[in-house]
């Protein structure tokens, strides 16, 4: 089977090599880690120490990883923990979120059995662990065959992904049968995976690590240095478009235009999806002929009475009202305050932070919709377009509980963030909601380190010792 997925997969990567090359030549993606990916030469580890391999396919998937790997630290001292990665992206935040003396990163190779086989010899992993659903058949059987352990966590399975898997279920039951154990983050992927054939006592209900680790403490300090990075000030309300595709950035801009004039005191903040769109969005604020301000460059706005991270919307809704924009700001500085852009990666985070009304993007394009429970953990007013499939479990809790809004289009944006601004007393209680669901559903992550310290096996305390 091994060499008929070779085949496919070269004949795959022909069909699309034209694409690769023009993506390549003009906007500088694909360039780095060929090594890696098509001949498995991944950098060798540092020590000869025990390690797991946790696989992250892009940024979603590695931040996730974070508060797991906080976890298993202290329970396997005697181990490193190799992450890899699909995107150049994801690689980047993995190396600034892991430090390098018990953490090793680099990219995953592709799938073809020359590759597993060189990357899997050079790690030599005492188990693996892949992030949500990452099924690779030459990777899974090199796996199988070298006797190492396999694990699923947070794991998912979304509808339409499930009606395609029906249809190679043969594949799908001899993959899944391979786990050791498959930890899924709710009972209905937990079911969709036994019926593609997971034997029923490996899956293992979680909940979802997404809830874990993230923030919810708006006066943290990487959010306070963003609120002055950015010149924002006490009185000012802030609108974030986070994780944004085309046309969602020029959608909330145009909202922003609509809304202005009401409300002069609002800043608007874009935070495209992608690294490569930073400068076109850019482009897209400076043909409106509005002034922009990037996080890349050096702000020379000094808001002396800013009250770091603590956004009116959630302190005292009537602070605001009577209140000139000029109250706020130094004097002599224009009334045509700057678009923000946070053209960084891995700060999207804390930007959340900053949010009154948190519009999370991929959701009016096809994307399937980025993560919500970021800006649902500061108490944000959530907003979000109708498609979120990718999410879903989480939007109907969201929704269902009155913790979130969905807007259909431009039009529907602006009237909801106007209303959201003109009754802060409803956004508030919308955004106290999504603060405590989010809470609520934490404690996954504790459950899946568990469940890895019993992977790990028994510690080696000599060989930990000599290492």
């Amino acid at each position: 089977m091994s060499w008929l997925l070779n085949i496919a997969y070269i004949l795959l990567l022909i069909a699309v090599s034209p694409v690769l090359l023009y993506r390549m030549l003009a906007h500088g993606k694909y360039r780095d880690g060929w090594g890696e990916k098509l001949l498995g030469r991944l950098p060798a580890r540092s020590s000869y120490r025990p390690c797991l391999w946790f696989h992250a396919v892009s940024v979603g998937e590695v931040l996730q990883l974070q508060s797991v790997l906080r976890e298993l630290e202290p329970q396997l001292p005697g181990h490193d923990f190799v992450i890899t990665t699909t995107t150049v992206t994801g690689l980047s935040v993995a190396r600034e979120k892991f430090a390098a003396d018990r953490h090793h990163v680099c990219y995953f190779p592709l799938d073809f059995s020359w590759a597993v086989g060189r990357a899997l010899d050079v790690i030599q992993p005492r188990a693996i662990v892949l992030v949500e659903l990452e099924l690779w058949p030459n990777f899974i059987a090199a796996a199988g065959r070298r006797g190492i352990p396999l694990a699923l966590i947070n794991g998912r399975i979304s509808e339409r992904s499930f009606r395609g898997y029906r249809r190679i279920r043969v594949l799908m039951r001899w993959l899944l049968q391979r786990f050791e154990t498959l930890a899924v983050q709710n009972e209905t992927y937990g079911r969709r995976l036994t019926e593609l054939g997971a034997p029923a006592d490996r899956v293992v209900v979680t909940g979802s690590i997404k809830f874990d680790g993230v923030n919810t403490n708006r006066n943290n300090p990487q959010t306070a240095e963003l609120r002055r990075s950015f010149g924002i000030g006490q009185t000012e309300r802030v609108f974030v478009a986070g994780s944004t595709q085309a046309p969602e950035e020029d959608v909330a801009l145009q909202s922003w235009m609509s809304l202005r004039e009401e409300f002069p005191e609002l800043r608007l903040i874009l935070v495209p999806r992608h690294k490569e769109r930073f400068e076109e969005v850019a482009e897209l604020v400076r043909s409106h002929g509005l002034p922009l301000q990037r996080r890349t460059e050096k702000s020379n706005i000094a808001v002396g009475n800013a009250v770091p991270g603590v956004p009116r919307l959630l302190t005292d809704p009537d602070h605001h009202r009577g209140r000139s924009l000029q109250a706020d700001r130094p004097a002599g500085q224009s009334q045509k305050t700057p678009i923000l852009l946070l053209d960084t990666l891995g700060e999207l985070g804390v930007c959340w932070g900053l949010a009154d009304v948190a519009f999370v993007g991929g959701s009016l394009t096809r994307r399937g919709g980025q993560n919500m429970i970021e800006p649902a953990a500061y108490g944000a007013a959530v907003l979000f377009g109708p498609n979120t499939w990718n999410f879903r479990d989480v939007v109907e809790l969201l929704l269902n509980s009155g913790a979130a809004r969905v807007v259909a289009d431009r039009e529907e944006l602006t009237n909801t963030v106007g209303e959201l601004l003109r009754d802060e007393a409803a956004a508030v209680k919308q955004g106290q909601i999504a603060q405590r669901l989010v809470v609520a559903q934490q404690g996954a992550t504790a459950k899946t380190s568990e469940l890895l310290v019993q992977l790990a096996g028994p510690i080696d305390v000599s060989q930990s010792r000599a290492a």
